[in-house]
């Protein structure tokens, strides 16, 4: 039996430990939590777009055979423009009756109207006004967009991160200062995730020359931020 118990007490010790193990170390002075920010600006390197086409028939087999027509051209001439495989996807392939509305009558199938869209991944900016112009001409005559991000925002995110840091470090020796204490240590750490940012305006603008009007996408800059609670102890 006083096996029994002694098992019992060391058992109900447990949850005691893994309590403490998850607290982390304990805060003997004055206990500080921060919530930080940090941010960097980048000019974004990839600009994305959905690009697409409308046709119509009277029917539905010929409304989406000259859909695929169409939506071949446009793909053909995304190739010729040296977008590659990889940087398309099709989005979305539709088929939809049309119909004619006369009062206190039924409506009335008139024909069907067939969409297919991609979307289209610059991964140079400067090129993404001949694409636009290259996909209008191959009969594209549903575009928008574009979304503009970087390709690889790791290394302004980790910036970012230390800027964070060195923001809730500053922000803990202005406190302790003005409470007649020193900061002593960091205690913990945990990262909020991305901070959100007024995305920048995007634009496609027309730009002129001696031949005709071109399309063209101004990248602007965005700001990539993070959000980080700090807990100092000060002493």
């Amino acid at each position: 039996m006083n096996k029994m118990v002694a098992l019992a007490a060391a058992m109900a010790t447990l949850p005691t430990v893994a309590m403490a193990e998850v607290n982390g170390p304990t805060v003997t002075g004055t206990r500080l939590d921060i919530v930080a920010q940090g941010s960097v600006k980048r000019v974004p390197d990839v600009a994305i777009i959905s690009a697409g086409v409308v046709s119509q028939a009277r029917d539905a087999k010929s409304a989406m055979a000259a859909n695929a027509t169409a939506m071949a051209r446009v793909l053909t001439a995304l190739r010729g423009a040296g977008v590659a495989d990889r940087d398309m996807a099709t989005a979305q392939i539709g088929l939809n009756p049309q119909y004619s509305y006369v009062e206190n009558q039924p409506p009335v199938v008139t024909g069907y109207q067939a969409n297919n869209s991609v979307t289209v991944r610059f991964r140079d900016i400067a090129k993404s006004g001949a694409i636009l112009d290259a996909l209008a001409a191959a009969g594209s005559n549903q575009i928008s967009g574009p979304t503009l991000t970087l390709d690889k925002p790791e290394a302004a995110q980790d910036e970012a991160r230390t800027d964070a840091i060195k923001t809730a470090r500053a922000r803990a020796e202005l406190y302790a200062k003005a409470a007649g204490l020193t900061v002593k240590r960091i205690v913990a750490i945990s990262e909020n995730g991305d901070v959100a940012r007024p995305m920048p305006m995007m634009q496609m603008r027309a730009q002129m020359s001696d031949a005709s009007p071109k399309s063209e996408v101004v990248p602007g800059e965005q700001e990539i931020g993070v959000s980080v609670a700090v807990t100092f102890e000060l002493g």
